[in-house]
Parts: C-alpha cells; structure tokens; sequence
C-alpha cells in the first residue's frame, strides 16, 4: 500500500533507508554514510515529496522522494527487495510525479539495472556525488516522457 509519508514517520523511513544504504552502498564509506544519517532525517526528507509503499502488516518496507520531476530517493528495505516495491513506488512516482530524472551512483549496479528495466537510459556523468565526496554519478532519465 502507497501513501504519503508524514512527519512521524521520518525516524522509520530514516532505519529503512539506512537498511538499504548498508545493504547496496558498499563502496560507500562509514564515515560517509555516518554523515549523511542527520541530513537525510533533517534536511532531505523535508526537500522531497514523499511516499512510502506499507506491507500486509502495515511496516513501512520503501519509500520514494521525489522533487521537481526528480527521482531524490528510492530505499527498499532489504528483506523486501526483489518483491516489486521498488517498481510500484517508482511506477507511482512516474505516473503521478512527473519523475522523469534519476542520478545514480555509477558502482550500484544494481540500482542502474533497476532503472534500465523502468525505462531510464543514462544521459550524463559526474565525477562527484552532491556532496562533492568521490562518488560518480550516473544522470539518467526516461527520454520517451
């Protein structure tokens, strides 16, 4: 189930996305992912539209955050991954967001995939994430939008 995240579930989509960081974001340093846990919960999660995908029992197990035709944020739990979570919230955000933009950290390979099989081809490339840490990014987007 889909709805829009409220502020009291900042701290939940904060676990999620930590869950999903450690599980995909190998090439990500401690340190780094450390750093980013306050600014995801007080500032990111206030810059994006934010949905989350509920399972039977009603935990959150995804979620998306989008900005300005922009998918910011895409976070599976990982004992949800693979069950078609990922694609429903980024189906939804596409469909009633406008989403047409992605970027990517270019070693989760995984994530490139993902969007491949949403339609999204890569367009550009950065040396650096936007924090400016040594993370290359992938700027992908759906072109037949």
């Amino acid at each position: 189930m889909l709805q829009s995240a409220s502020k009291s579930d900042h701290l939940d989509l904060l676990h999620v996305w930590e869950a999903s960081v450690r599980a995909t974001h190998d090439f990500l340093a401690e340190s780094d992912l450390l750093a980013l846990k306050p600014l995801i919960l007080e500032q990111y999660f206030d810059a994006v539209d934010l949905t989350l995908a509920r399972n039977e029992t009603g935990d959150i197990v995804g979620f998306c955050g989008t900005s300005d035709g922009t998918i910011e944020m895409l976070f599976i739990a990982p004992h949800a991954r693979g069950q078609g979570v990922g694609a429903l919230l980024a189906s939804h955000a596409i469909d009633t967001q406008a989403a047409t933009k992605v970027d990517v950290n270019e070693q989760n390979d995984q994530a490139i995939g993902f969007y491949q099989h949403m339609g999204f081809v890569v367009v550009g490339r950065s040396l650096v994430d936007g924090q400016g840490k040594p993370y290359p990014l992938l700027h992908m987007a759906l072109l037949n939008s």
